[in-house]
């Protein structure tokens, strides 16, 4: 019994330790990951599959060059001005419109659909994170 006690102890021990070794994914793995799932959700075709691995990778890409330039900003301790945060927020808007658009335009009906419910259930689940970070924080 004591045995398997340690053992049991030993196992918490690394299994919570491998958890907090998690490496940061790369674009590409992330970018891979994520065609997976939706290839797996959306049942995709290998056509399919190329266009929205395309797609995106040019999200990702994009992506990565707002993050660099808001940490550049963020770095030169200039904060951006009404203006400039309202024009941030209609360059976000009119991308995810674009790319919304453009998985409209590689997937049929019925997947589209299914799509954009996973869509509404990711965004639902993300404000219920936000809300309890919210007030953990509090």
């Amino acid at each position: 019994m004591k045995k398997l006690f340690i053992a049991a102890m030993l196992f918490v021990g690394i299994a919570s330790f491998a958890q907090t070794q998690k490496e940061r994914l790369t674009p590409e793995q992330r970018n891979e990951k994520q065609l997976q799932k939706i290839t797996t959700e959306l049942n995709l075709d290998a056509n399919q599959q190329a266009q929205v691995k395309q797609l995106l990778a040019d999200r990702s890409a994009k992506a990565e060059k707002l993050r660099a330039a808001r940490q550049e900003q963020k770095e030169s301790g200039t904060k951006p001005t009404a203006a400039e945060r309202e024009a941030f927020k209609n360059e976000l808007l009119a991308e995810r419109d674009a790319n919304d658009a453009k998985m409209k335009a590689i997937l049929n009906a019925d997947q589209y659909t299914k799509w954009k419910a996973i869509q509404e259930e990711n965004k639902d689940k993300a404000r219920e994170k936000m809300k309890e970070y919210r007030k953990d924080s509090n």
